[in-house]
């Protein structure tokens, strides 16, 4: 009797790992059992669709185009508060698009940091915005420009493909991403910055760094703690982050239901595990792209920023001189939702 239980107890055990580790299928827009595709579309090399969405003066009229990058838990409708005068003094058309997974975008099982880069870029010609476009990465939306550097430099760590990328005229990188592992940070900066970290969001990163697999699980599971931000802890927000989410709450953005309507997983989920994950290149093998000034790389980064440690993107800028660095005094993660930041990041991008 012993072993045929010891036999349906291993089996119902193997069973329900299986059924804890493996993520749902997503809900794709347009198939029978998901939402409906409700944004303007093209469909990239690859068969997958990306959604968009434009803004500011016409396409043809533009003196200036920006390609927005949305961060983690974003989409394509998250809104600049550049005042209209803005917008028209300076002549600037806006491409925003939900990144891989979110919103109307189809998801990419095969997502990396490569691949964000590639989808703004096809997303560029298919649109046919012109030869020349500047780019600005929020928060997680800041990695796509990271590689876009490193293509435009010609670099062969992803082959061959990448011809088109001298298209770039600047790069704004506002509150961008870290990841703790890259090889290039000192191992004290890197802990230091690390330990600063909530602790459930220690391990939350550290589960996807090391053990992408058990991430859905983590994630789901409510034994422990997982991220800080989708549990709802203000905690890691600043002063001034709390007064831009709570302008928010009380005005909400259009569009916002539709983040993650294909399934947690394919959006915030892959966000993270591309993001912690190791990486195809490190920060230090950029090189300036814009030898000649006919363009500039720029980081913004809030001192009071609790979501990503000023520390390291400081250290990174004081290696890479060729990047113009702003530390904001008063501004934490959110610093390009607060009117006078986000006109100064639009200004210094398109008019240096």
């Amino acid at each position: 009797m012993i072993a045929p239980i010891a036999v349906a107890l291993t089996v119902g055990l193997l069973g329900w790992t299986y059924r804890a580790l493996k993520p749902p299928p997503p809900k794709i827009c347009g198939s029978p059992d998901g939402p409906p595709v409700t944004s303007p579309r093209i469909k990239l090399s690859d068969g997958r669709h990306l959604a968009y969405r434009e803004a500011g003066v016409p396409r043809e009229e533009a003196k200036y185009k920006i390609v927005v990058i949305h961060g983690f838990g974003s989409s394509k409708d998250l809104n600049l508060p550049a005042s209209e005068e803005l917008v028209e003094e300076l002549r600037i058309y806006f491409l925003f698009f939900d990144r891989s997974g979110y919103g109307d975008s189809d998801p990419n099982p095969s997502r990396s940091v490569k691949s964000e880069a590639y989808d703004v870029q096809e997303l560029a010609d298919k649109l046919q915005i012109g030869s020349k476009f500047y780019v600005i990465g929020i928060s997680m939306g800041a990695y796509p420009n990271s590689c876009f550097l490193i293509l435009l430099n010609g670099r062969s760590y992803f082959g061959n493909g990448f011809s088109h990328f001298y298209r770039l005229a600047g790069a704004s990188l506002v509150a961008p991403f870290v990841n703790y592992w890259w090889p290039c940070l000192p191992a004290n900066l890197s802990n230091d910055a690390f330990s600063r970290l909530l602790a459930q969001d220690q391990w939350s990163f550290r589960v996807a760094h090391y053990t992408p697999w058990l991430f859905y699980w983590w994630m789901s599971q409510k034994w422990f703690p997982s991220l800080s931000i989708l549990a709802g802890n203000m905690a890691i927000f600043s002063q001034s982050d709390l007064e831009i989410l709570k302008k928010w709450s009380e005005a909400p953005s259009v569009g916002q239901e539709k983040i993650q309507q294909q399934g947690v997983y394919e959006s915030l989920h892959r966000d993270i595990m591309v993001s912690y994950g190791k990486w195809e290149f490190d920060p230090m093998d950029l090189i300036n792209p814009f030898p000649n000034n006919e363009g500039s790389v720029y980081i913004w980064q809030g001192y009071e920023d609790r979501i990503i440690p000023f520390q390291v993107n400081r250290y990174l800028s004081e290696k890479l001189p060729w990047i113009h660095y702003h530390e904001v005094p008063d501004a934490g993660h959110l610093l390009i939702f607060e009117s006078k930041n986000c006109e100064a990041v639009l200004r210094e991008l398109v008019q240096r």
